[in-house]
């Protein structure tokens, strides 16, 4: 119970904050919504969106997900709940940009490249995951002779482009982005460094936008 009176407290002090101090934002956003950005990341309790952004209530709409992971577009099945909310962010709310935020340590892109049993109809996970292969399978081809640890780096940045690469097999993403109204962004948070890094399709790697406090390394 010492963590629910933990989040109780900082409720309170997010109510003291916004709806004490200062009720201006929350008087428009009683009203609606209207974030610029959706932001695609991880369910992994390091990797708060908010937090990380130190950003404000209403300025992103979240979707957080096992490894961060957009799958393709396809009408087939019964539960769409990433599908939904891309759709909703860019059809209702009309964001301007599209983040997909991966991180280092990532379980989900672990299981993956463990080659856990996407085959099992138990195994949510196993099957989730599968959405990454071509990253999976890129980087056991590519980097066959480096260190596990190194192949799961290159795969959870991998993955970040194949999320962005299916983002755009949605007609309505695609035909925003075609226009100039929709930017397709791919970050990448290392946990160990603190730094963050940005996918450039220009040179097709990742790179420092925000570097480490004591070192400037960019992840290959």
């Amino acid at each position: 119970m010492k963590d629910i009176e933990k989040f109780i407290g900082g409720f309170r002090r997010f109510q003291h904050k916004y709806f004490g101090e200062d009720t201006r934002l929350f008087e428009s956003l009683k009203r609606r919504q209207k974030p610029k950005t959706l932001l695609i990341g991880c369910s992994d309790s390091r990797v708060d969106p908010a937090i990380l952004t130190d950003c404000d209530p209403g300025d992103l709409f979240v979707v957080r997900n096992v490894a961060n992971l957009v799958p393709p577009f396809e009408t087939g099945g019964q539960y769409h709940g990433v599908s939904a909310a891309i759709e909703y962010a860019v059809k209702s709310l009309k964001v301007r940009q599209i983040v997909v935020m991966g991180h280092s340590a990532c379980g989900g892109i672990g299981a993956l490249m463990a080659g856990d049993d996407a085959s099992n109809e138990t195994d949510f996970i196993g099957s989730w995951v599968s959405i990454a292969n071509p990253a999976k399978q890129q980087v056991l081809a590519e980097l066959d002779y480096k260190s596990p640890e190194a192949q799961v780096r290159a795969c959870e940045l991998a993955a970040i482009i194949v999320s962005l690469d299916n983002l755009m097999s949605f007609p309505f993403v695609a035909e925003r982005v075609a226009a100039g109204e929709l930017a397709l962004i791919g970050w990448y948070f290392d946990i160990q460094q603190g730094a963050l890094f940005q996918f450039n399709p220009d040179v097709n790697a990742f790179e420092a936008v925000v570097e480490a406090p004591d070192n400037g390394v960019t992840a290959e």
